[in-house]
């Protein structure tokens, strides 16, 4: 759409494509003491577009930690009905609870069982680890206690023990790593990692790639929606100017199936299975799909997913057209 809007130096459709490529919008909020802002930079430091007016914004995410408050769960109620794209992100996550498979698998079945509560999805996380950085003195610091083990049965114990390591570094790394977060990289530089590998496993560590795998999906409505607002409003403007090269434009296949390509991101989204085979040799595969959501299409079923459905047929059929 970016190139033909070039291409066309119509402002209409330029105004239109915009309105388009605007960045989804995500506010993040919290009670103090969760650590929403860790949370908002480790989003911020991802790519994700972050807004400060939570009514204008295209999802919000909620910041919890340890349990759901009963102000929280009143915030989740009261929230419109459009926050089916909500989500909530259950931070300190190895502060949950210490359990015989860890602190992560306890994270797990708290987030379980308030994504029941709240019927919406809930994801572990430890924000501040997923922007750490591991510089030279960190690294020399890690080291050091691989070579020569300190007592990490407590913060406490960690910093108050006799150590070759001065009392301000390991202060500096609680305060970097926190503990869970410094047992893990002093492990990996004992197994011969380099700062920057720690820095990667602790980024894998904080949850944060899956949060945003999980924004992605439950913002798959709203990326929907506004290529099928784009698409209409084009339509719209092709209709009254009898512009050709628009409505060519429009009926063009990366149309068609970039429209179902967003509609399958909403379906899979809500769960639903959809044969993504698209090869050319894969043909009877885009039949089968074509009939099996054009079916759905007519069933009693939520308007989006009608549509959703409708969008998906066409788009596997006109794939199909291509290699009959």
């Amino acid at each position: 759409m970016a190139e033909f809007a070039t291409q066309a130096r119509n402002p209409d459709v330029t105004a239109i494509e915009e309105r388009f490529r605007t960045p989804v919008r995500v506010a993040v909020l919290g009670r103090r003491g969760v650590g929403r802002e860790s949370v908002t930079a480790a989003l911020a430091g991802s790519g994700v577009k972050l807004s400060t007016d939570a009514a204008k914004a295209d999802v919000r995410v909620l910041v919890i930690a340890e349990a759901l408050k009963p102000e929280e769960l009143e915030q989740l109620r009261a929230a419109p009905q459009r926050s089916t794209t909500d989500l909530v992100v259950l931070n300190k996550a190895d502060l949950i609870g210490v359990t015989p498979d860890g602190p992560l698998a306890c994270a797990e079945r708290r987030a379980a069982e308030v994504a029941a509560a709240v019927n919406r999805p809930v994801v572990p996380m430890i924000a501040h680890l997923a922007g750490a950085e591991v510089d030279d003195e960190d690294l020399a610091a890690l080291r050091l206690l691989a070579a020569a083990p300190a007592d990490m049965t407590s913060t406490d114990a960690f910093v108050d023990s006799d150590h070759l390591l001065p009392t301000v570094l390991r202060r500096r790394l609680l305060e970097k790593f926190d503990r869970f977060g410094l047992t893990h990289a002093v492990a990996a530089v004992a197994a011969g990692a380099t700062g920057a590998t720690v820095a990667r496993q602790l980024r894998a560590l904080s949850q944060v790639d899956r949060v945003i795998g999980r924004l992605t999906a439950v913002t798959a409505p709203v990326r929907y929606g506004r290529i099928r607002g784009a698409v209409r409003e084009l339509g719209a403007l092709a209709a009254q100017t009898g512009d050709e090269s628009l409505e060519a434009f429009l009926s063009a296949d990366e149309v068609l199936i970039a429209v179902m390509a967003a509609a399958v991101d909403v379906m899979e989204a809500a769960g639903f299975g959809v044969d993504r085979r698209d090869r050319d040799a894969e043909a009877d595969g885009r039949l089968h799909r074509a009939v099996h959501w054009a079916t759905y299409a007519k069933a009693p079923v939520d308007i989006r997913y009608q549509r959703c459905a409708t969008d998906i047929a066409r788009g596997s059929l006109r794939l199909l057209g291509r290699v009959r």
